[in-house]
């Protein structure tokens, strides 16, 4: 009796696990070639010295030695990131006193710009009258090689989707209040339905919620939905099942997760592909913070033919090499 009782739990682990491989390998995957979906981060931007990071720090304060013109989160930086090769880029955004949404990363003023106080506390023609390259020094403060050169340069949301209406953008919301989610949806339902299925968002939780419940297929994610998405994926993903919180979602991977990933990669970007999400690959994460695939190196650790998304700080750099990448090179 119990030898029949262990055959037939033998069974169907057998049958489970083959049912697994079946289901999960990427042998019998068929999705169409391609090059991978590039999503620059801030557009162009100058580069800055990353080591021991914090919330407040100053970033333009510790620029490294500049090797172009453009400063992030610019109309200028935006066109040369597609120019470079971006599929995508991403831009930050702080509602204004007079409800409209300006693009730029910091919470305050002081860092990177001549003004004072906190963005958001602000009228939009204000904030454009701002010199926003005032504070960028790669020399302690020796030398400001951009100031004097970025007044004007500071784009409303509005502005952007007027100029790139063909475009894909990935809006960060900077913050975690509710209203700040109405005025985006108010903002989007204006849009024509197809330049507003171009465009992602994310953020916190509470506005990328409303976002959800007032355009319930605009793509979000944050970092309670992307949590939720990936560990009921790792739970039962196996399956083929696609998780209610991977639906129509952003779904940023760190490069350091990938192999858990059951089906990764063609069977896993298929099924999320399927369900209307788009899924973007970023730097390893390291206990709360994660980098772009910013060198070839980086690159080299993707799969041969990679056709999902990449988030990179360096679009110059990566656009280079992914295309050598997809041709076998």
């Amino acid at each position: 009796m119990r030898r029949r009782k262990f055959r037939s739990v033998l069974i169907v682990l057998l049958a489970l696990g083959t049912f697994g491989f079946v289901n999960n390998t990427n042998l019998f995957a068929r999705r169409a070639p391609g090059e991978p979906v590039l999503l620059a981060h801030r557009g162009i931007a100058q580069r800055f010295d990353t080591q021991n990071l914090g919330a407040d720090t100053c970033t333009a304060a510790r620029m490294l030695a500049p090797e172009h013109a453009f400063l992030e989160n610019t109309i200028a930086s935006m066109r040369a990131a597609f120019d470079a090769g971006a599929d995508v880029v991403e831009l930050d955004v702080h509602p204004t006193t007079d409800r409209r949404f300006a693009v730029f990363h910091d919470w305050t003023l002081e860092c990177r710009t001549n003004g004072k106080g906190v963005t958001r506390e602000h009228a939009m023609a204000e904030l454009r009258a701002l010199d926003i390259g005032y504070g960028y020094t790669a020399d302690g403060g020796q030398s400001f090689p951009f100031r004097g050169k970025g007044v004007g340069l500071m784009p409303s949301l509005d502005e952007v989707l007027a100029t790139f209406p063909d475009r894909d953008f990935l809006i960060n919301i900077k913050s975690n209040v509710p209203r700040e989610g109405v005025l985006l949806v108010a903002h989007l339902v204006e849009l024509p339905p197809a330049q507003r299925s171009r465009l992602m968002a994310y953020g916190g939780e509470e506005p990328i919620a409303v976002l959800r419940t007032g355009l319930p297929n605009f793509r979000t994610l944050s970092r309670a939905s992307i949590r939720r998405c990936l560990l009921s994926y790792l739970g039962y993903g196996w399956t083929g099942v696609v998780p209610p919180a991977c639906r129509n979602a952003l779904i940023l991977v760190p490069l350091n997760v990938t192999p858990w990933l059951w089906g990764w990669p063609d069977r896993f970007l298929n099924r999320m592909e399927g369900a209307g999400s788009r899924v973007f690959v970023q730097g390893d994460y390291r206990g709360g913070w994660s980098s772009g695939i910013d060198t070839p190196q980086d690159l080299a650790r993707l799969p041969p033919g990679y056709s999902g998304g990449i988030l990179t700080d360096e679009i110059e750099v990566i656009a280079r090499a992914a295309k050598p990448m997809q041709r076998g090179q």
